[in-house]
């Protein structure tokens, strides 16, 4: 299908849209002026997926199950509508279909994962390489490549391949740093004459702590006492180790592009990190040293050995002979090896002090002696239209990117998701479904403090908007929509254009003359 076969009333969609602008204007100045002109020349815009979330073909084309396919089937009760990513959106199948999308929005650029298990079964190369799936990733890539669209490309979103994690417990181990750079290393072959963007790990605070803390994400380990529907797992050690390995494996990699393959394909290696900025409940110095140390245990914990080559003091402090140690080569190797910082922000928390943390049996959920909330006095910190987590607070996106400026040497940033969800509602036409003012509303308002942090300095070069489709959203399954465009799952997966998409096509239109306002 065209994608204009997508497109809404045109009535409806113009009357939505200055609904939309009117509400804007009034809470954020100057917010009606934004548009693609706004940003510098060269500045990218794009969407983000992951494989295991968009792909589906879970047993074709020499596909080998990864921890995901194993925990969606195993632990059913864990995903809130009991599905899995089996089909997804089947983007395996309609990639064309998804570039054209992409291509008559204006795009520059589009963030996919590649699938480790889709082009390594066993997980190391001892077992053997899948020419299908290395055929996929070239096909998609050179059909991005003549549309137009650059690839950035995420080396592991999460889809640990399965055999790894049963042979020798995947990230816990100091095994992985081998197989991950073998892996790395195939894919820098394979595609890294055309791929120019690369990214290690996506959130691995989210994998850590989702994974091994909680147990909501796969592999779903995590202690009976922190979680009672969890089967094996520490929640005081595992977490660490996982991070561990997970910045190891991410220096191996990057030490090895840098020295091999950066000088003749010219492109640039980075490491994505999930960002939430944390508001003081109250104006007192321990509120204040709450919310420090809250940053410190989700953004500092990567960025300081990323950067200083070791933990945070805090957590070093907190956390004591159960946070691992680096050698002193490993430091070496961990300092400075990124080129840019991937960053993803959605949302933002009230922190506060809790000293009678203390007492409760050490993991990583209250190691940090901090608690969290949403609400001070009665009010929230933003709206929640859609995940219960997701608590709308713009003006948080500038704090965190201050924050790194000044904490972390000003690194070159690309603002690689940012975006805001809603629950599927069955109940709506497919009409009403694809009305999404509120989105519009929210990426309007996040791009206004994109830029003011920019005009203060922060060194951002590209924005990608999470997610071209609606798609499998981990443990909430198809419950809850992200994509800037609506997936009907009843009737063949088909693609339509929400009002956000319509309103991205017209944000990012090249005007014949071109100027740089910042």
């Amino acid at each position: 299908m065209a994608y204009k076969e997508y497109v809404l009333l045109p009535l409806i969609a113009l009357v939505s849209l200055l609904i939309t602008v009117t509400k804007t204007v009034a809470i954020t100045p100057e917010i009606a002026l934004l548009n693609r002109n706004s940003f510098p020349n060269g500045f990218i815009f794009g969407t983000a997926s992951s494989a295991y979330q968009y792909e589906g073909a879970s047993n074709e084309g020499g596909r080998a199950p990864s921890i995901w396919d194993t925990f969606t089937h195993k632990y059913p009760e864990r995903i809130d509508d009991r599905s899995n990513g089996d089909a997804a959106v089947d983007s395996y199948h309609r990639y064309k279909e998804d570039v054209q999308i992409m291509k008559d929005m204006n795009l520059d650029a589009y963030r996919f994962s590649i699938s480790w298990s889709r082009i390594i079964p066993n997980g190391k190369l001892s077992g053997g390489i899948n020419q299908e799936g290395i055929d996929y990733y070239n096909n998609l890539i050179n059909e991005l490549l003549a549309k137009g669209l650059e690839p950035f490309v995420t080396l592991f979103h999460w889809d640990l391949p399965q055999t790894l994690e049963d042979e020798y417990g995947g990230f816990l181990s100091p095994r992985i740093v081998k197989d991950f750079q073998d892996y790395a290393e195939l894919c820098f072959k394979e595609f890294g004459d055309r791929v120019k963007h690369w990214i290690t790990l996506n959130e691995p605070w989210a994998y850590s702590m989702k994974g091994y803390a909680e147990g909501t994400k796969a592999p779903g380990r995590c202690s009976s006492w922190s979680n009672p529907d969890c089967n094996g797992g520490d929640s005081g050690t595992e977490p660490y180790l996982a991070t561990h390995y997970q910045l190891l494996a991410h220096a191996a990699a990057v030490n090895l592009y840098k020295t091999k393959y950066q000088r003749f394909q010219n492109g640039v290696i980075g490491i994505t990190l999930y960002s939430i900025w944390y508001e003081p409940l109250s104006e007192s110095k321990l509120d204040q040293k709450a919310a420090e140390r809250a940053i410190d245990f989700l953004f500092g914990w990567f960025m300081d050995p990323l950067t200083r080559g070791d933990y945070p003091k805090s957590m070093r402090s907190l956390v004591k002979s159960r946070l691992p140690k680096f050698t002193r080569e490993q430091s070496r190797l961990l300092i400075n090896s990124f080129d840019f910082l991937g960053m993803n922000y959605y949302t933002a928390n009230y922190a506060s002090d809790a000293p009678e943390l203390r007492n409760v049996r050490g993991n990583y959920l209250t190691d940090s002696l901090v608690n969290f909330s949403f609400v001070r006095d009665g009010k929230p910190i933003g709206e929640n239209v859609g995940s219960d987590w997701l608590y709308v607070y713009p003006k948080g996106f500038r704090e965190i990117l201050l924050y790194t400026k000044e904490k972390y040497n000003n690194p070159v940033i690309y603002i690689t998701e940012n975006g805001v969800s809603e629950y599927d509602d069955p109940s709506l036409s497919l009409e009403e479904s694809l009305l999404d003012s509120y989105r519009i509303d929210y990426y309007y308002r996040h791009l206004y403090y994109l830029r003011d942090a920019m005009k203060k300095g922060v060194n951002v070069k590209g924005y990608f908007a999470w997610s071209l489709l609606d798609n499998f959203e981990w443990e909430n399954g198809y419950l809850m929509r992200f994509g800037i465009h609506y997936v009907d799952y009843n009737n063949g997966l088909k693609r339509y254009s929400k009002l956000s998409a319509l309103w991205f096509k017209d944000f990012l239109k090249i005007e014949t003359k071109l100027h740089d306002s910042m």
